[in-house]
Formats: C-alpha cells, sequence, structure tokens
C-alpha cells in the first residue's frame, strides 16, 4: 500500500464495512484498509462454490489483526443483512461479495439472481436506511460483453451482456445509479479486469494453470489459445479501492452522486505470453488441449483507466513477470508444491 494511497484514507470515516471478506480480492481489500487506519468489519457466507478451506484460510490471516472483526452473514437474507446494518453504524461499505464465474452462471442461473441481484438490493437498502456516506461494489471487464473496441472505456455502452454474470453485474450498476438519484446515495462501480495474485480463486486460470503444469497434466486453452486478457495484479486492484473509497462522487446538478471507474493494468496480454511466463516461472512446459471459444466468453479485454487516473492519480503498474513470480511463490508455500 503507498503511502499515497495510506493518506487518501486518513480524513475519510474508519467504520468499513466489507462483504466477500473471504474472497480473493475481500481479503485484500479488508487488509489494505486495516493498514490505511480503518476499523473493518467483514462479512461472508462461505458459499461452496468453490474450496470453503481456502476462504476460512484468508480469514485466518485477518483474525486478530486490530481493528477488524468478522461475522457470518447471508446478505440473501433480508432479515440478517438489516440487521447487520443496524448494529454495525457503518461510514462507507466496500460490497465485493458475489457470486463469480461466468461460465457457471450457464447453468446455475438462480446462484447469480439470489447472490448478485437479491443480495445487492438488500445491501442498498442498508445503505440508504442508515446513511452510509459512500457504497463502493465490485462491476466487472464483463458488462462490456459484445463491444470490440478496445481500450474499454467507461463511456462505451454496456447493453449487449453475453452471459449472465455480465448481465447481474451491469443491473448492479443501474440499481446503484437508482439509488444515487433517488435517495443521494453516493456510490462507485469499479470495473476489476481480471485478477490475478497470491491467494487467488481455484476456478481462475492462474491456479488452474499452474496446478496442471505442476501435475503433468494438459491445460485447456480456449479459442485455441487466442486470447488476451488485461492481468491485473490484486495490490494494484486493492489500492485503487482504498483510494476510490476515499473519494465519494457528489452531485452536480441534476446529476447523481455516482461514479464508475475501470481498474485494470491498461494492457492486453496474449494467453500465450501469459502461459509461457508461467512455464518459466515454474520450471515445466506446459501440455496444452486446444477448444473452441466458449460461450459466454469474450475473446479480448483492455482496460481505458484515464478516467481512474485522473480521479485518483493512480495507475496500475505491475508487470506480469513480477506478479505472476509472486502468484507463484504463494501457491508453492500455500500448497506446498
Amino acid at each position: 500500500m503507498s503511502a499515497a494511497a495510506m493518506s487518501a484514507v486518513a480524513g475519510a470515516p474508519a467504520r468499513v464495512l466489507v462483504t466477500g471478506a473471504a474472497g480473493f480480492i475481500g481479503m485484500h481489500a479488508a487488509r489494505a484498509l486495516l493498514a490505511a487506519g480503518a476499523s473493518v468489519t467483514g462479512i461472508d457466507n462461505f458459499d461452496p462454490y468453490y474450496d470453503v478451506s481456502l476462504k476460512r484460510a484468508r480469514v485466518g490471516t485477518l483474525a486478530g489483526m486490530p481493528r477488524f472483526a468478522f461475522d457470518e452473514v447471508d446478505l440473501a437474507d433480508p432479515a440478517a443483512c438489516a440487521a447487520l446494518f443496524e448494529r454495525g453504524c457503518f461510514d462507507r461499505v466496500v460490497h465485493l461479495a458475489a457470486q463469480p464465474g461466468v461460465r457457471h452462471s450457464i447453468d446455475h442461473p438462480e446462484a447469480y439472481v439470489r447472490n448478485n441481484l437479491v443480495a445487492f438490493g438488500h445491501i442498498l437498502e442498508g445503505c440508504r436506511r442508515h446513511g452510509v456516506r459512500h457504497l463502493v461494489f465490485a462491476s466487472s471487464s464483463s458488462v462490456y460483453g459484445a463491444n470490440h473496441t478496445l481500450p474499454f472505456s467507461e463511456d462505451q455502452p454496456v447493453d449487449r451482456p453475453v452471459s449472465l454474470y455480465a448481465a447481474t453485474k451491469g443491473a448492479n450498476e443501474l440499481m446503484a445509479h437508482s439509488y444515487s438519484h433517488l435517495f443521494a446515495l453516493p456510490a462507485t462501480a469499479l470495473r476489476f479486469f481480471t485478477v490475478y495474485g497470491p491467494w487467488g480463486r481455484p476456478d481462475q486460470a492462474p491456479m488452474l494453470f499452474t496446478r496442471a503444469i505442476l501435475a503433468g497434466e494438459p491445460i485447456r486453452l480456449f479459442n485455441a489459445g487466442r486470447m488476451e486478457r488485461d492481468f491485473t495484479y490484486v495490490d494494484d486492484i486493492v489500492e485503487g479501492v482504498v483510494r476510490v473509497t476515499a473519494r465519494a462522487p457528489e452531485r452536480e446538478g441534476d446529476r447523481a452522486p455516482f461514479a464508475i471507474y475501470n481498474i485494470g493494468n491498461h494492457r492486453a496480454v496474449e494467453l500465450g505470453a501469459f502461459v509461457a511466463t508461467l512455464e518459466r516461472l515454474l520450471g515445466r512446459k506446459a501440455l496444452t488441449t486446444m477448444l473452441p471459444m466458449q460461450p459466454g466468453d469474450v475473446q479480448a479485454t483492455f482496460a481505458s483507466i484515464d478516467r481512474l487516473r485522473e480521479a485518483t492519480g493512480f495507475a496500475p503498474a505491475t508487470s506480469l513477470d513480477d506478479g505472476l513470480a509472486r502468484f507463484v511463490a504463494w501457491y508453492r508455500d500455500y500448497y506446498r508444491a
């Protein structure tokens, strides 16, 4: 965490709710906010979409830290969510809890409606009724859907999602804007681009590929490997989260106090280059299986971050080499690989 990010939070209200604190980004965000001097309440429901022991281990890294408290809460339960806000007296909310996974949404749509739409509605109501001064929430680069103009800019239309997951994230942005307009709730959507790093999700490429390469098993490359992603290291993501959390948007004339920012490494990396970097760091060659494009996927992502840089003075800068080296070191240690 940079000194600039820490000073950006210094004047911010101290009581922050971080939802999804057992998640990949949530754990890192809670840690960064604590380092910046905030008091943090983390919550999670330990959904078994992937290894719950990994989620509990993430929370274990936060347990015992000064000014941190944790509670197990299901945000889709209206009574439980209302009680959380009633006892919390939160100044700011960083909402990172969600049902992740583009491909999973094709076969399990009900989980996305429940965890990404119903739960988010309860978060909005909690923020409105309890005077939260800023709601920051995770959106996704997936909202750009069938757009082909690169880099993706916040000014582009996002009305052509190609997965239900993307549709729920776009709906979150619309829901939050309506609350900002109707109730003057300051809210900011952060469109994350392909986040990776230590403590990452087991269903994402870095973990899947690393496990397979070390085991001598083939990795699956969709679209015959002709994919590009704006890989963004998790520390860069959370620095952006901390800076934005301290900077609530304001109403300007008839414009709602609402903002949207991309957070990406602002460069597109070919999947082949990503695999080659992993091979070098692991000291092993990957076996590959080439497959066609999957439904719901997109060929390339690439973030324009001009708006984020102008608003916060920050731009992600961790190189893929450095970020993957840190990830591999963590993976070898955690999994004794």
